[in-house]
């Protein structure tokens, strides 16, 4: 069987897995039994190969990344409330409109709250600490990106230590050890699976560390370029406001990076490199357990099920 690359992600109770044609969404119900939901999804850059192109295709393959996985993770949380509300006797009932508003509102809320977590909040902290050094952009910007990466790490240590996190960790280290077995053609077993590591280098906790890398760089030149020639920022806002502006730029070449690092992670000093990402892996997968891997395998057949046809 030609062998593909594939992707996936943890969501509540289950993992989903992406090939290049087929996104497969499984999860593990209450009573035990295993339900799927797969869909064909050809990538926009393989439909549309003009905007395959350096840097675009990677944010858009991010933001088609992260439509998927908010829709899948959404898929999951519904099914484990009906699995609670059958536990409690409820009767379940279709989501209406009014509650995908609240949702979609509670999904703007959160983001709100992270970009004044990880990007207003460490701003300010660094103008109040750099006063006489503001118009030193590369001190500032190095200063401001340590803060976003020990809030980074912080929060993922928190979330950490709540039992349904935990579990959503799991099913991730049983993403990771099920990918690792696809990739070197072993038979998707339990038992091969299981040997594999949960630490793998195309993750996407080692991206979002590679964003918060490649911010202290490029909003350092991006601000000294922009100090030169209209002076200081007013405040902490208005830099918050700029720097958004050059994410989509940000998440470009990071994408392109996380890529690179991968098909060259044999070389010694590119294994450096994506060390620390492999290292906060330790806090965002757990060893899994059987069931689990069980279900990161059915993702991975289902999504690739295709090519033995």
């Amino acid at each position: 069987m030609k062998k593909i690359n594939i992707g996936g992600q943890a969501v509540i109770e289950g993992i989903m897995m992406r090939s290049p044609e087929y996104v497969s969404t499984v999860i593990r119900r209450a009573d035990g039994s295993i339900e799927n939901m797969t869909k064909k999804s050809i990538p926009i850059t393989k439909r549309y190969p003009f905007l395959n192109i350096f840097a675009l295709r990677g944010f858009i393959s991010l933001v088609e990344t992260l439509k998927i996985g908010v829709s899948t993770l959404s898929w999951s949380g519904d099914k484990a409330i009906e699995d609670d509300k059958k536990k409690e006797g409820k009767e379940v009932k279709e989501k209406t409109f009014f509650g995908k508003l609240v949702e979609s509102v509670g999904t703007v809320f959160a983001l709100f709250v992270g970009l004044v977590i990880f990007m207003y909040i460490p701003y300010l902290i660094t103008n109040y600490a750099l006063k006489s050094l503001e118009s030193n952009q590369f001190i500032f910007n190095i200063l401001a990106g340590f803060i976003r990466i020990f809030f980074l790490i912080s929060y993922m240590y928190v979330i950490s230590m709540f039992d349904d996190v935990k579990r959503v960790f799991q099913y991730h280290g049983a993403e990771h050890k099920a990918i690792y077995c696809y990739e070197k053609g072993l038979e998707l077993t339990v038992q091969n699976v299981k040997k594999e590591s949960r630490f793998h280098p195309r993750c996407g906790t080692s991206f979002i560390l590679i964003v918060a890398i490649n911010t202290i760089i490029l909003f350092a030149i991006l601000d000294t370029i922009i100090v030169s020639f209209y002076g200081d920022y007013s405040g902490a806002i208005q830099r918050v406001l700029v720097h958004l502006l050059f994410i989509p730029l940000v998440a470009g070449l990071s994408f392109e990076i996380l890529k690179l690092s991968d098909k060259f992670s044999h070389i010694k000093l590119v294994g450096l490199f994506i060390k620390p990402g492999l290292w906060l892996q330790h806090i965002t997968t757990q060893e899994p357990d059987e069931n689990q891997i069980e279900v990161g395998i059915k993702a991975i057949e289902l999504s690739t099920e295709y090519l033995r046809s």
